[in-house]
């Protein structure tokens, strides 16, 4: 072996042992963040208290025991929210019986407005399975926290204004916990069939 094979030997074992010791610090560094949960996704989620149309206080715990979908948006919304929600009524009625084994949940992010008179007026034009939250501003903005929410209150010319918000409906399992977003871009009854999963 010559003394430039030699050494280009001596530089590949020393690279070789680097790349060795550098993949075992990492290891050493991550390991105990898998065993402890550390590096698992964002919970999504979480305890609330908030007032539904007919003025009764409901809590996350009034849905353990049965998968429910969460939306949040406000009845003034143009298009996004009210197609959402016929979306969810069109798939409570696919569920047939089962509807009522499934929760259905729209959490407002406009409370100036969404009284709970209003939101009974708004939601009568969709499936009854179909319950509205509100509360106070802190309230919601602790459930929004919660569930990882983007809204924001936009100025509209008049003095009028609009909400800009995220339009996702989450699917949540019978003890409360996030599962997926849950797509209404199919055939209601194979929204209905997924969620038959989770009963």
């Amino acid at each position: 072996m010559t003394q430039q094979q030699s050494r280009l030997v001596t530089v590949l074992g020393a690279f070789a042992l680097g790349l060795v010791v550098c993949f075992g610090a990492i290891y050493l560094l991550i390991a105990p963040g898998i065993s402890n949960g550390a590096l698992r996704t964002v919970q999504i989620g979480g305890p609330f208290r908030l007032t539904d149309q007919n003025g009764k206080t409901v809590t996350d715990q009034d849905f353990k025991g049965k998968p429910f979908l969460v939306f949040f948006g406000f009845t003034h919304c143009p298009d996004v929210c009210p197609t959402t929600l016929f979306d969810i009524s069109e798939v409570m009625k696919s569920l047939g019986p089962d509807a009522s084994r499934v929760g259905a949940v729209f959490i407002t992010v406009d409370p100036d407005r969404d009284t709970q008179a209003s939101l009974k007026e708004y939601l009568s034009s969709f499936d009854p399975h179909v319950e509205g939250l509100t509360g106070d501003a802190a309230a919601l903005a602790s459930v929004a926290k919660e569930y990882r929410v983007y809204y924001k209150k936009v100025p509209l010319d008049g003095g009028d204004y609009t909400m800009d918000h995220t339009a996702i409906v989450y699917l949540m399992d019978k003890d409360g916990h996030f599962v997926s977003p849950f797509s209404l871009k199919r055939k209601p009854e194979e929204s209905a069939a997924e969620l038959r999963k989770y009963l």
